[in-house]
């Protein structure tokens, strides 16, 4: 698979990871408006106004509501189908391959694309899903609005980035990859403590008689 197209499509399917709808409004508009990414015939349709104006409403609801606490939980579940499925497909339609190296692997190939796009989204998606329950109840939900405003940055800054300097998303994954880790590694931690503490609150509770 060439190297820069396969930088290219990573990058995006990990930004569907934070935010489905950041990196195809982002695709949409490079391929609509610059020379960037062609997008083969099959899926023109990204560029069209009534994808772009669905895409745009869906990005507002999802701003909202992953902003706030409790509900932000209940839209990462909901999530959990969207997402890699947008990251399979961004990484299937974007043809940046024909402009950055001349090969039409993924043209010819979509569903390499489909398949390594919702691996990459669906493990960004599942350190995300992780953490924010823990950010929550660490923070009295005071948290959920900063760390989603951060992840939409982190949204729109890689789509950039895996558009025009795919090389780079190679730092941008290693940093993803030992976020990751390290966010289920605090997470099994944090779990582990409320059970212990949930343990020694029974152990000490009177009996009644």
């Amino acid at each position: 698979m060439p190297v820069l197209a396969a930088l290219t499509g990573a990058g995006l399917s990990a930004a569907a990871g934070f935010n489905a709808y950041i990196p195809f409004l982002i695709v949409a508009l490079f391929a609509r408006f610059t020379d960037y990414i062609t997008l083969p015939a099959e899926f023109a349709w990204i560029e069209s106004n009534w994808a772009i104006g669905i895409g745009v409403v869906l990005l507002l609801a999802e701003v909202v509501l992953d902003k706030i606490p409790a509900i932000d939980t209940v839209n990462d579940t909901i999530q959990t189908f969207i997402r890699p499925s947008m990251g399979g497909l961004i990484f299937a339609a974007t043809n940046a391959a024909d402009n950055l190296d001349n090969s039409t692997t993924m043209t010819d190939h979509p569903w390499i694309g489909v398949v390594l796009g919702m691996l990459v989204s669906g493990l960004v998606h599942s350190g995300k899903m992780a953490a924010r329950p823990v950010i929550n109840a660490g923070t009295l939900g005071a948290g959920a609005p900063v760390v989603s405003t951060v992840e939409d940055g982190a949204s729109v800054g890689l789509s950039i980035i895996a558009i025009l300097f795919p090389i780079l998303v190679i730092l941008v994954l290693i940093l993803l990859a030992w976020l990751i880790i390290w966010v289920w590694i605090r997470v099994r931690r944090w779990r582990a403590s409320r059970e212990a503490s949930s343990a020694r609150s029974t152990s000490i509770r009177p009996s009644t008689s």
